[in-house]
């Protein structure tokens, strides 16, 4: 029977593929998150996705390769983020970069706070509520995920971007179509491509003006 490899395997053959070279500190707390969602997942339903590997394979790969394609900032907000993707491994990736999560979800914002907690990440902070609700908190970029119909979400999303701050919001293959939204100036889309055989992605971009 073929050995499915460990996660930190997986890990380590995404990063070479992605041509990725992350701090030492990065891969251990990269290998407890997946770890952790693995573990939280049949309680909280985080996932679809059940063990480390998968997790790996799926959602951290997923997140570096798009830490790899957007633009540069010091400070991110991850609206929707869900079980944490992809604002830790953003906030993982880059331990200079101060990362602000953002979910409405009670058991989801609590696994987020536990992964805080255990995995001892100084720069990544959680938030609970809806992003339309909460009194934004203006980041250079903000990234915004299956949160809803692409124009709808940009338009929250505006709001926690700063003046020339970035709004992306990561998509299949072929990139949104998003309705002209006031403040906001369309950038070209980006495309990457999760590494060990994943899927196609693009971002759509927008800059506020």
């Amino acid at each position: 029977m073929e050995r499915t490899p460990a996660p930190a395997e997986l890990l380590t053959a995404g990063l070479q593929e992605l041509g990725l070279e992350l701090p030492g500190v990065a891969v251990r707390p990269l290998v407890g998150l997946a770890e952790l969602v693995a573990r939280w997942s049949p309680r909280v339903n985080l996932t679809a996705h059940r063990t480390a590997a998968d997790v790996v394979r799926h959602l951290v790969l997923d997140a570096l390769a798009l830490h790899v394609a957007l633009p540069p900032a010091n400070t991110l907000a991850d609206l929707g983020s869900g079980a944490g993707f992809p604002g830790f491994p953003l906030a993982i990736a880059d331990p200079e970069r101060q990362v602000t999560l953002v979910e409405s979800r009670e058991r989801a914002h609590h696994f987020q706070r536990g992964v805080v907690r255990e995995l001892e990440l100084p720069n990544a902070r959680v938030l609970r509520g809806r992003a339309e609700d909460l009194e934004p908190e203006p980041q250079d970029g903000v990234v915004a995920q299956a949160m809803g119909p692409p124009s709808r979400v940009a338009e929250r999303a505006r709001r926690w971007a700063r003046p020339g701050g970035w709004i992306a919001i990561p998509y299949s293959s072929t990139p949104p179509a998003v309705d002209p939204i006031p403040g906001i100036a369309p950038e070209q889309p980006r495309h990457y491509e999760v590494p060990l055989a994943g899927p196609r992605r693009s971002i759509w971009l927008g800059r506020r003006t």
